[in-house]
């Protein structure tokens, strides 16, 4: 849970200075191959290019403190641009694919430069690979932190762009592997058909990733409550309190990339006048609110019954 926004900068950065030099040399083996996988595939990089600038503008935008106008800080914009950029996965990457694909599947004709379409797709993969492989070792890492398998956290996770880097780069080594198939089996053939396939695949899969990130973000925005392992931690903590007998209900929202909303109740030993009472709870919301993941808490008096 530590909210560590430099290590997500970083893999965004990496993942987007890779998906720059893909892109470019895509798109000039589409041109000399004629290869509708390597279209689609050229189309894919420079979405992922596009993306990497709004997941860029979510880090930058969610890390600003809170002030009068936003209480609670400007966590939730992280899970705003990370919408965009799941929209411009599905049209520029997704779409545009599945689009060209259709309109190739009846073309005919000999494809040329194999030889540069094999080698551009796997300097491509050597380079999606390298930034595949900072968003893995992150997501692994806080994975084993919170004791869960490396999906259910990549799914998990209220770090959007950790989220999105990884599942961008997991799906494009399959589209280069997709891609390179349906190029071979042109080869092979002769039948272009082979390749507008692999360019209708790689879209299909571009769109089923992207429409997984849009509900991941869509669920975040609209108020995710943290998990049952976030919530007995923070409820242990809270009894370790000094002064807190037990703690009643307790609810965890996440407001931003690790970064929660605590609301409880808590039964205080004692039996003391209201102004002693407020005053407890405020001091001790004050030391809950030093925990760095928790953004505000907002603490009650327990009533019988309270669960």
């Amino acid at each position: 849970m530590a909210r560590d926004r430099g290590g997500s900068g970083l893999t965004v950065v990496i993942a987007f200075g890779a998906n720059f030099a893909v892109a470019v040399a895509k798109t000039v083996a589409a041109v000399l191959t004629g290869s509708a996988s390597m279209v689609a595939e050229a189309a894919h990089s420079w979405a992922d290019t596009g993306n990497e600038v709004f997941l860029l503008v979510a880090e930058r935008t969610a890390g600003r403190p809170a002030d009068t106008d936003r209480p609670l800080g400007y966590g939730r914009e992280a899970y705003v641009w990370s919408m965009l950029a799941a929209l411009g996965l599905f049209v520029a990457g997704g779409v545009v694919s599945v689009y060209h694909g259709i309109q190739e599947f009846d073309a005919s004709g000999e494809g040329s430069s194999y030889t540069i379409g094999y080698l551009v797709l796997a300097v491509a993969f050597c380079l999606e690979g390298v930034s595949f492989v900072q968003a893995y070792r992150r997501t692994r890492s806080e994975a084993r932190a919170l004791g869960r398998d490396l999906l259910d956290h990549a799914l998990a996770t209220s770090d959007p762009t950790l989220r999105a880097v990884l599942a961008e780069d997991s799906a494009a080594l399959v589209g280069l592997v997709i891609a390179g198939g349906g190029m071979a089996l042109h080869q092979a053939t002769g039948d272009a058909r082979f390749d507008a396939i692999g360019s209708i695949l790689v879209g299909v899969l571009l769109c089923v990733v992207a429409v997984v990130l849009f509900d991941r973000n869509r669920r975040f925005l609209t108020g995710e409550v943290a998990d049952e392992r976030i919530h007995q931690a923070v409820r242990e903590r809270v009894e370790a309190l000094p002064g807190v007998h037990r703690v009643g209900r307790l609810r965890l929202e996440f407001v931003g990339p690790r970064q929660l909303l605590l609301v409880a109740s808590i039964d205080l030993p004692g039996d003391e006048s209201e102004s002693h009472v407020a005053v407890r709870l405020r001091d001790l919301e004050q030391q809950l609110e030093r925990i760095p993941q928790i953004v505000d808490a907002v603490l009650t008096p327990a009533v019988p019954g309270d669960r």
